[in-house]
């Protein structure tokens, strides 16, 4: 009885570890998986003219629910070595327009670790590394956006 048990187990582990593989494909194959954020193409004023990117200060371990919250928009050419004080290490979510890009600094006044980020969404700025240790979520304290 011992040796059937043992022989059975087997395919519960397998399945076990392919599930999480298995949703990890699906929510990369389904458009509009990743989140609410808007569309890079997306990105213009109601006038038209083109917005560089978007920085929001919600993010969740649900995608539907990123890119939510307070919202800073900035034109081609902004540069913000010191953010205002209620945007410092308040960003959890960004979108760069495209034919954007989009440096970010940890420290005012363009110090510490820097990252740029192209054209695309980034629901979650805690699935990217900031040094060993940290990652991008209420971490920006400068930005450059061209």
């Amino acid at each position: 009885m011992h040796k059937c048990t043992a022989d059975l187990s087997w395919p519960i582990v397998a399945m076990s570890l392919l599930c999480p593989l298995l949703l990890a494909l699906a929510l990369v194959a389904i458009p509009g998986a990743r989140g609410a954020c808007p569309e890079p193409a997306s990105l213009k004023l109601d006038d038209g003219t083109r917005t560089c990117a978007k920085i929001y200060d919600k993010s969740d371990a649900y995608y539907d629910n990123c890119c939510q919250g307070a919202e800073l928009s900035l034109e081609p050419g902004t540069d913000l070595p010191y953010l205002p004080s209620d945007w410092t290490n308040r960003a959890s979510s960004l979108v760069v327009g495209q034919r954007c890009e989009l440096t970010v600094w940890s420290q005012p006044g363009k110090q510490g670790k820097s990252r740029k980020f192209s054209a695309g969404s980034y629901p979650r700025l805690e699935e990217y590394r900031r040094g060993l240790f940290g990652d991008w979520s209420n971490a920006i304290s400068g930005l450059y956006c061209k």
